[in-house]
């Protein structure tokens, strides 16, 4: 069956599940490319119905053009990129294909060794496909009248580049890819395309990084979460990928807490993509969501599914969940009361276990989408396991709006967080502050 008869078949009963009527009838038969808002997905995001048996394996490549280039004597600036589709394995531990982007650097690499790779996880993009990071690269904004998608990470692995670092950007699993919805913020399934990622980066046609060359992982808010999920579970999934550091920035590592942060503030949206996330996840989570949400919660999902970020703010900003339940509770009230969804979401819970190598632990102390106690938290937990943590937070004054105090942090911080990085991929240790963790706000 090809790919995307697979994505509208599997689409269409997640849909029936919850009563939702996601697509047309017509988009129903298969035939066709995939189209997601008005924007065609290109057809090297549809995966094979065979993947290769090998985590990290490379299962097709193809030149990427950036739209932000510039021609120089020594060759494109910032660099070369390839679109790269490579296996992974999710939190089911089926095999699954995920979409994203390696650049070579023009810039040379000044430290030691041999040229570093960093794996950039995007922060929230949206569950649409075309929200794709790797196709921000391409469109660093995608505009059409129904959807808008900003490629924003496009930033971060720049100023990277700049340093001499190879990057290579994960779409994460289900974000491009056409066979399945995206499992926004699914710890396991982040932490596996980030780690998966380093591995694929290695097999591309004319890569300098090979198995000698330092690993750093960089990552803000989802991506936060991804990077720091992966450095926990890099020695038991990858021990082949040894981190030289982890940047997480503003990590989602309590759900529960971030769902109560998120709930009613410009970003209400990302609770839709969470739950359609989680309900393909785990089907069984599927009569639960059956039984509180209304049609209009209903709606709201099969709608957010493919949507961007800027779709969500503009469509779904201050939306209260109190609106998408049968019973007028909140997702975050229904959550506490149901034991499957509290331990569901414990399963997500990040900071249980020892990172690999140092980690950078960065977050807004105004920050209340993604609330700065359980970024926190995080730190507290990883130091009283014996990591290597510096803990950085980001003072900033609180300008009320939740978006503005989780964002500011991240332009804020970046240039220090890419100095960091930058530093441990150059064999420079790292300084632990744990210490000080009790007199740091």
């Amino acid at each position: 069956m090809p790919a995307s008869r697979r994505l509208l078949v599997a689409a269409v009963a997640a849909a029936s599940c919850l009563g939702i009527q996601a697509l047309p009838a017509a988009a129903a038969t298969g035939s066709g490319p995939v189209v997601s808002r008005g924007v065609t997905i290109p057809e090297f995001y549809n995966p094979p119905a065979q993947l290769p048996a090998a985590d990290g394996a490379l299962i097709r490549s193809e030149h990427l053009p950036l739209a932000l280039s510039l021609p120089s004597l020594d060759g494109p600036l910032p660099g070369r990129a390839t679109r790269l589709m490579y296996k992974s394995t999710d939190s089911n531990g089926a095999p699954v294909a995920v979409t994203g982007a390696y650049i070579e650097p023009t810039a040379p690499w000044k430290g030691t060794g041999a040229r570093p790779l960093v794996v950039v996880a995007p922060g929230t993009m949206g569950q649409g496909d075309q929200c794709a990071a790797s196709l921000g690269l391409e469109h660093p904004l995608s505009l059409n009248g129904r959807t808008v998608s900003v490629g924003y990470e496009d930033l971060s692995v720049y100023r990277l580049l700049a340093q001499g670092t190879a990057v290579v950007v994960t779409d994460y699993v289900g974000l491009g890819a056409t066979d399945r919805l995206h499992t926004y913020v699914n710890r396991v399934d982040g932490a596996h395309a980030v780690l998966d990622a380093a591995r694929a980066a290695r097999a591309v046609a004319g890569a300098s990084v090979t198995a000698a060359s330092r690993v750093g992982l960089f990552g803000y808010s989802q991506g936060g979460g991804a990077t720091a999920a992966a450095a926990e579970l890099q020695p038991s999934y990858a021990p082949d990928v040894p981190l030289a550091g982890t940047y997480a920035g503003a990590p989602p590592a309590d759900l529960t807490e971030v769902t109560e942060g998120i709930d009613g503030s410009e970003l209400a949206g990302a609770l839709g993509w969470s739950l359609n996330g989680f309900l393909q996840t785990d089907p069984e989570l599927r009569p639960i969501a059956e039984a509180h949400l209304n049609a209009a919660g209903k709606a709201a999902l099969a709608d957010l599914s493919t949507m961007c970020v800027g779709d969500a703010i503009l469509h779904y900003g201050y939306a209260k969940s109190t609106k998408w339940t049968t019973d007028g509770k909140s997702l975050g009230a229904i959550i506490g009361a149901d034991p499957t969804l509290r331990d569901f979401l414990g399963t997500q819970r990040i900071g249980r276990l020892e990172p690999a190598g140092p980690v950078r632990v960065a977050t807004g102390v105004s920050d209340d989408l993604v609330p700065h106690g359980q970024a926190r938290q995080l730190a507290v937990d990883w130091c009283r396991k014996g990591a290597d943590v510096t803990y950085a937070p980001v003072v900033l004054p609180n300008v009320v709006s939740p978006l503005l105090n989780h964002f500011g942090p991240l332009l804020a911080d970046q240039g220090t967080a890419v100095s960091w990085l930058t530093d441990r991929l150059a064999g420079r240790p790292a300084p632990s502050n744990c210490l000080t963790m009790p007199v740091q706000p």
